[in-house]
């Protein structure tokens, strides 16, 4: 089957949103968290840069990547106490699109 449309979109925006929260890993509010605490976010950003990859390619190993980068990236926000506004509006986002990723998650690829 090939990639819908909206899936397409869903990916191109996950894609900018990576490129834009990856400056954040080396940002002083991430730093002061602890020593830790920036290797731990850029695993967190690179792990939600290879689920949209899985996903642009239509595999499901993508959509439970995305899963489990998101409820870890929740995680990390409500440990360190970064919860704000663009928490809440990433938060929604990424909902309507594990919403979309499941919705096709049966007609992707299952094979690596």
């Amino acid at each position: 089957m090939l990639r819908p449309r909206i899936i397409s979109i869903l990916c191109i925006i996950g894609y900018l949103s990576v490129v834009l929260s990856f400056p954040q890993v080396f940002s002083p509010q991430i730093k002061k968290l602890g020593v830790l605490m920036p290797a731990v976010y850029g695993i967190l950003v690179s792990l939600y840069f290879i689920a949209c990859v899985g996903i642009w390619y239509f595999k499901q190993w993508g959509v439970q990547l995305y899963l489990i980068s998101f409820f870890a990236k929740i995680l990390f926000f409500i440990f360190t106490n970064q919860v704000g506004f663009s928490f809440y509006v990433g938060n929604v986002i990424s909902i309507v699109s594990i919403i979309i990723f499941l919705k096709f998650y049966k007609h992707m690829n299952a094979n690596l």
